[in-house]
């Protein structure tokens, strides 16, 4: 009807093509037509059948029921659905192979890729591979590209031992989730894995999650349905679900085994976060100590919490500032975030302070700690705070490092530390586009093998460090810096 290429979905029982909802809404309307002579018929049971238009993306092979308003998930006797999704993959890599073939050439040969691969002295094509949204998905797509960019983390991953969910005839093809096998075959470790090892493989330029987010929806009720959703609340989600599952067994093999495994993982990992210790929290954790003081009696009080990543507010004074060049008033650093997080502050009347001496609550102030640096420090920047009716977005530029961020000056026990050991390098950057947090799209800047890339949904393009450090943050992915070399400390 509008001749759109974008988001192709074909009728399952008439076999026209039309477009998504969020194009042109044409194949809803198709379903919407073909409802219209039903209504003048008392329904039959078999009208009542024929209604549950199905059709299916030809992009991800997803199939969606415009009735139901779901996505479906099991198949017919005949294994139908499987045969079309077969046809069209068939269909995909006869005529697209040559194409990105050629596409791949033409990055290759680009002029900015050309100056990136004298300066790093290789030769490789770009063998990035992109997610596909399966709509408004851009904040799962942006995380799991940064998550993969993190290399201790994402090699854990890609090394587990698969899991295969059918055998026989349909032994190594993709395999598709049906009803019949039941949740308790949903393994969130699994399909991150997998979505893992589909990723800078070189042989396709987009991968679509969607058996990823099948398992999301699954065991993530708060991430069912296509509206946008937080990038930072459903990394936290992701990070604590794949280590519930990963402290019981995997594949029959035990998570203390495959931790040992990895030797460097498990040495001195005593940051646990719901339970035993696991490689997200050998990456990722860290511990802070809240200290907190009376006012009246001068008790202190301290206590020790283990983190997977730290929140920090855009101080106040630097709100109103919304671009990197904009004259009035100092910069915002992340430094002056982290010290806002940090420093000494009194708690105000709605936070009061339960004195075990005094026995009631008491005027207190509140100061935190970092006891324990973790291996990657995650950054998140309160972008998002209520008001009286709604959530406004901070849009704040905050200068961040590429190198050399140094955390020595947060840490409760600084002179126990090594000269390199409180010194990060970025890996990746999180951005949200848009005003607010229920609407806008997430993009992720990510470094792989000295090159940095710029991860779009499907597509990903090279880019430079100049561009990185104008993006207006919302998550950074810091990793620990290793081998001795100099430093722009922050």
């Amino acid at each position: 009807v509008c001749r759109s290429n974008k988001s192709p979905w074909v009728c399952l029982t008439c076999s026209s093509v039309h477009c998504g909802r969020y194009v042109n809404g044409h194949a809803k309307k198709h379903y919407e037509d073909a409802q219209i002579p039903m209504t003048n018929h008392k329904k039959t049971e078999k009208q009542e059948k024929v209604q549950h238009t199905v059709c299916m993306d030809c992009s991800s092979y997803s199939t969606y029921c415009y009735r139901c308003d779901d996505f479906v998930v099991n198949d017919t006797k005949l294994g139908l659905v499987q045969k079309v999704r077969e046809h069209l993959q068939n269909l995909e890599n006869s005529a697209f192979r040559s194409d990105r073939h050629r596409k791949r050439k033409l990055l290759e040969n680009s002029s900015l890729n050309s100056k990136l691969l004298k300066v790093n002295g290789s030769t490789t094509a770009l063998c990035a591979t992109g997610l596909r949204n399966l709509g408004n998905t851009c904040f799962m797509n942006a995380i799991l590209q940064s998550l993969s960019n993190i290399q201790q983390f994402c090699c854990y991953f890609k090394e587990l031992p698969a899991v295969e969910l059918r055998n026989g005839k349909t032994a190594g093809r993709r395999t598709y989730h049906t009803r019949s096998q039941g949740d308790n075959n949903v393994s969130l470790v699994e399909e991150f894995r997998k979505t893992l090892c589909a990723l800078w493989q070189g042989s396709q330029t987009a991968f679509s999650p969607e058996s990823l987010f099948y398992v999301v929806w699954k065991i993530m009720p708060n991430f069912r349905g296509y509206q946008q959703q937080d990038a930072h609340e459903f990394m936290r989600y992701l990070l604590d679900h794949l280590h519930l599952e990963l402290q019981g067994g995997f594949n029959g093999v035990s998570r203390s085994v495959i931790l040992q495994e990895n030797s460097s993982l498990s040495a001195s990992n005593k940051c646990c976060i719901n339970g035993a210790s696991t490689v997200v929290t050998a990456i990722f954790g860290g511990i802070l100590q809240n200290e907190v003081n009376c006012l009246i009696c001068g008790t202190e009080s301290r206590k020790f919490d283990p983190f997977l990543d730290l929140s920090l507010d855009i101080p106040s004074q630097f709100r109103n500032k919304r671009t990197k060049n904009q004259e009035s008033g100092p910069m915002c650093t992340l430094r002056d975030c982290l010290r806002s997080f940090t420093d000494l502050e009194e708690l105000d009347e709605t936070e009061l302070y339960m004195c075990h001496k005094c026995k009631k609550k008491q005027k207190s102030t509140k100061k935190f700690w970092i006891q324990k640096l973790p291996k990657v420090l995650c950054l998140h920047l309160k972008r998002f705070h209520w008001t009286a009716y709604l959530r406004n977005k901070v849009d704040t530029y905050v200068e961040f490092p590429l190198r050399g961020l140094d955390m020595k000056c947060y840490l409760l026990e600084p002179e126990n530390s090594g000269p390199e050991s409180c010194l990060y390098d970025l890996a990746a950057v999180v951005v949200h586009h848009g005003s607010g947090v229920g609407s806008g799209h997430y993009t992720a800047y990510a470094a792989h093998e000295g090159r940095w890339f710029h991860f779009n949904d499907s597509t990903v393009t090279l880019t430079d460090e100049e561009t990185v450090v104008k993006a207006k943050a919302y998550i950074l992915f810091y990793v620990e810096r290793q081998a001795k070399s100099g430093s722009d400390k922050l």
